[in-house]
């Protein structure tokens, strides 16, 4: 998709001096979703990632991949079978195992679908779908549509690092709220991942 991103960043740029300025310093969008990657992988590597740096997540994954050399990622019945101090010694805290157990039997169950299906869905059907399960929220959802789906119009208004960068773009005194950030993304309709991606880089001044 580098035409889109091509076409996004231009679009980005018109919007004002402070866009501009900052996608001429950062230059291209270099945005690697991980695509084909199926919901249920997807989500289960977002839980094992959640409220961790990147480091202690690849870490963690890396303990959990060893646990199966012959697969290139655990399928769910695999999951399920593993002891629970198996998963505590790759690192995962004990409701982390609780929520990536729900999300393997939800994949057998049918709640968390295949690619396929994943693929046709709507963005708020399947996170609407994703959202029951225990520990899944909203933002883990979006980082699936992001990486996994590469849909291009994903705004993740709770994150941290969203919300952070505008501040920062704009020279805020305070992060706008969740609900500021949603109304302020609709003016970069239909480009905000590419939007996102360009906040996550916004240095601090």
């Amino acid at each position: 998709m580098p035409d889109t991103y091509q076409l996004a960043s231009e679009f980005l740029s018109a919007l004002d001096a402070d866009w501009q300025r900052h996608i001429s310093a950062i230059g291209p969008c270099l945005h690697q979703p991980h695509a084909a990657r199926d919901p249920y992988e997807s989500l289960v590597r977002a839980i094992a990632y959640q409220q961790l740096h990147a480091k202690a997540g690849d870490a963690i994954v890396g303990r959990l991949l060893a646990l199966f050399p012959s697969n290139t990622f655990p399928r769910p019945e695999q999951i399920l079978a593993t002891d629970f101090e198996q998963m505590r010694g790759c690192g995962f805290s004990a409701s982390k195992i609780t929520t990536i157990q729900g999300i393997a039997q939800a994949a057998l169950d049918g709640v968390v679908p295949d690619y396929a299906t994943a693929l046709a869905m709507d963005d708020e059907a399947l996170i609407e779908r994703l959202i029951t399960l225990r520990g899944v929220g909203r933002w883990t959802v979006e980082m699936l549509l992001i990486y996994s789906l590469e849909r291009p119009d994903i705004l993740p208004a709770d994150d941290f690092g969203v919300r952070e960068g505008y501040r920062r773009l704009k020279g805020l005194e305070v992060q706008p709220t969740r609900k500021q950030m949603i109304e302020i993304g609709l003016t970069w309709s239909p480009y905000r991942t590419v939007a996102a991606w360009y906040l996550w880089r916004v240095p601090n001044r």
